[in-house]
């Protein structure tokens, strides 16, 4: 199993705070059968500035480490980009960082209440440059929550999006987690990923996610966003269904 979205880097953001807590971090993953993880620092939200070379580089350590260490556990390169108007002028100054370095798949951050509205264009942008943006953990955001046609309409255009283990097995709260598997119903997300900062508050559930996702939705979705993960890793066409509006009704019955 891949998890594409994980803040296990040390000492660069919110997540590891240190070379041991990243070790312990690798150890709790490889027991939920997690063989590599996309590290994926956060750029550019208003705290964190992590540019692709410095993550690179992090990533190199931190590999070597796990060998030291005898982790059976692969970390590749990433980065979790909250939307911003430049973003396009820094891939093009070599700042940016798909995920692997493939030049195929981009991380996409909206803000936690709102849904910026330059975002159908950018996003439209990022896509003319033969790069496909995810849209992370849309299930948290409070404004798709409220309309959820937005993140409809951005699928419908081309986007992807990647959900959160955490948020399908309850750990945000009742709300988003109904939230969570009404998006995988209407095909509108398409990788689970753990979005792990530590092992205490923000840990991985990524087994127990996966499981749920067996058991409430089949395995056809379970081995799609298996494969989805390893689609993005090698830089290849992920799968995907036609999207689907949540209906209104159906929606506010989550309430």
């Amino acid at each position: 199993m891949i998890d594409l979205h994980c803040h296990i880097l040390p000492e660069v953001d919110d997540g590891s705070v240190s070379n041991e807590m990243s070790i312990e971090m690798a150890k709790r993953a490889v027991s939920e059968g997690i063989t590599a993880i996309v590290a994926t620092p956060h750029h550019q939200n208003g705290r964190y500035l992590n540019e692709k070379e410095a993550i690179l580089h992090g990533v190199e350590k931190l590999n070597s480490l796990l060998l030291h260490e005898g982790v059976p556990l692969t970390i590749l390169p990433g980065q979790e980009n909250r939307i911003y108007g430049e973003i396009l002028d820094d891939y093009h100054q070599d700042k940016i960082l798909t995920l692997n370095n493939t030049g195929k798949y981009l991380f996409i951050e909206f803000p936690s209440s709102q849904v910026p509205r330059y975002a159908e264009r950018l996003l439209f942008d990022i896509q003319s440059q033969g790069i496909i943006p995810i849209i992370v953990h849309p299930e948290r955001n409070s404004r798709l929550l409220e309309d959820p046609d937005l993140l409809y309409n951005f699928i419908n255009k081309g986007a992807l999006a990647q959900v959160t283990a955490s948020s399908l097995v309850g750990h945000f709260g009742k709300k988003i987690k109904k939230f969570s598997h009404q998006l995988i119903d209407a095909n509108l997300v398409h990788f689970v990923s753990s979005d792990a900062h530590n092992l205490q508050h923000r840990s991985f559930h990524m087994q127990a996610a996966i499981d749920v996702i067996e058991s409430e939705h089949g395995r056809d979705y379970y081995y799609m966003f298996l494969e989805n993960a390893q689609c993005v890793v090698d830089g290849t066409q992920c799968y995907k269904e036609s999207p689907e509006k949540i209906m209104r009704k159906k929606f506010l019955g989550i309430f």
